[in-house]
């Protein structure tokens, strides 16, 4: 009988013994299988299984992410395995396993499992806790316990933490340019950013960090990690061109490295918004919505084109040139407000719709990129 051989370590914890062990992603591919919740047999009352359906878009953000120069999986794998398909070896310290299919149940970590289908790279040693015979009932609540309690990460915190890193890279770019905005003196968005997504106390912090870097990341590339993955490996980045170059309008800044000249187009376009809609610009009333979300959202989606036909030659427009444009737009002060449009992607996509019209009638023919 074909055995998997892994160095192992006993854990005596409340729940009872564990063995904490190193696996390869292959092999852990050869025995391994999630035992999803779901109706048992003809009986629709009654449901089997503690595992959630995979998520096919985690899964290939992962398959993506283990291909990167830095992944790394620290946090242990669960598996549950019957005591006929496993023995400890107390002298050499190692974990024997029957190497076949659906020998080893996941608990947790099926998406990163999942991640690892056929993966080809360097080694990838991963840390997997094993239980030999746990009751389902222990299977559940572990599974419950750590899904239930886990806390999710805020965007915010996590485009903060691109702080410390060494290399530049899109995240840490627009990370840069979102912290410059928000303390430089003079600057439309001055004290408005919540950074890491908490609030501060200061009324005028109306978007959060996460919606300010995943709206400027849009402008620069369209696979931020891949950008980041062959900046660290020593490769040079790709321009885009063709249609992806009518949206991509910082990335060709971004590749020369010319992060300062994206911070100075954006300061001169939201202050020429903070000049033609001043009152609601500079208002945090309840109900206005053109320095929330909402309107910040809309004013990056018709930033492009807009930037586009005011950009000469590939200079710095001023704000006068944005405010040119932005003075032909009938919309008034009074108009920005969530009864017109309504928080959420309805209110935004109204918003650019109105904001399309207005440009198109100053035949600047927008095509408004999502």
């Amino acid at each position: 009988m074909s055995e998997l051989v892994v160095p192992c370590l006993l854990a005596d914890q409340p729940i009872g013994t564990f063995y904490v062990c190193i696996m390869k992603a292959n092999d852990l591919w050869d025995i391994c299988y999630a035992d999803v919740r779901r109706p048992d047999g003809r009986d629709i009352e009654t449901y089997i299984g503690t595992q959630r359906d995979l998520s096919t878009g985690r899964v290939s953000e992962i398959k993506q992410y283990v291909t990167t120069i830095d992944a790394c999986f620290p946090t242990s794998i669960i598996l549950a395995i019957k005591g006929g398909d496993a023995s400890y070896d107390e002298e050499n310290k190692t974990l024997r396993i029957r190497r076949e299919s659906q020998v080893a149940k996941i608990i947790d970590g099926q998406h990163r499992i999942a991640g690892l289908e056929g993966y080809s790279g360097p080694d990838f040693g991963l840390n997997v806790t094993v239980f030999i015979d746990m009751d389902i009932e222990d299977q559940a609540l572990v599974f419950a316990t750590i899904n239930l309690k886990q806390t999710k990460v805020s965007k915010s915190l996590a485009y903060d933490l691109y702080e410390y890193a060494k290399n530049r890279s899109p995240q840490k770019t627009c990370h840069n340019i979102a912290k410059l905005m928000n303390t430089k003196e003079g600057s439309p968005f001055l004290h408005r950013i919540k950074i890491l997504g908490k609030a501060t106390g200061i009324e005028t912090e109306l978007i959060t960090q996460a919606t300010f870097v995943d709206r400027l990341l849009k402008l620069i590339s369209t696979d931020p990690m891949d950008d980041r993955d062959r900046i660290k490996r020593g490769k040079a980045l790709e321009r885009i061109t063709g249609t992806k170059a009518e949206r991509l309008v910082f990335r060709d800044r971004f590749v020369d490295e010319k992060d300062a000249e994206i911070a100075k187009i954006l300061w001169n376009y939201f202050k020429a918004v903070s000049i033609r809609w001043e009152m609601a610009w500079n208002t945090s009333e309840r109900g206005m919505i053109l320095a929330r979300t909402t309107g910040f959202a809309a004013l990056m989606r018709v930033f492009p084109q807009l930037y586009k036909e005011t950009n000469a030659a590939n200079a710095i427009p001023s704000h006068k040139e944005f405010l040119e444009h932005l003075q032909r737009s009938p919309l008034t002060d009074g108009d920005f407000n969530s009864d017109r449009y309504k928080p959420g992607s309805t209110g935004e996509g109204k918003l650019v719709s109105d904001l399309e019209e207005t440009f198109a009638k100053t035949q600047l023919s927008l095509r408004i990129p999502t």
